[in-house]
């Protein structure tokens, strides 16, 4: 769709569910997902530039023009791969953090 991309939104899942709040009425646990999903974010970003996949891309695949001319460079082959990579390396991080 063009927007956060799946490695990150992946990353995200993650972080909540190590994290997250059980009943709604625990924000000592939602407020520390979202310190998490933040320095996650910042990290992402320092390494790729974006979490937006449009942007990492440099194509919109929510058209199908774009959609066509990411797949003819090969570009989920090339770039999406070392995005994944990025993604893990960071989460992984984070989550040996005490």
């Amino acid at each position: 769709m063009s927007d956060i991309c799946g490695a990150v939104t992946g990353a995200y899942m993650v972080l909540g569910l190590k994290y997250g709040n059980v009943t709604a009425e625990d924000q000592q646990n939602k407020a520390k997902t979202y310190e998490k999903v933040i320095e996650y974010t910042n990290q992402f970003k320092a390494r790729n530039g974006s979490v937006m996949c449009r942007d990492l891309l440099g194509y919109d695949i929510s058209t199908p023009e774009g959609d066509k001319e990411a797949q003819d460079k090969g570009l989920f082959a090339t770039i999406c791969p070392k995005l994944v990579q990025d993604s893990t390396e960071i989460l992984e991080e984070i989550l040996a953090e005490k």
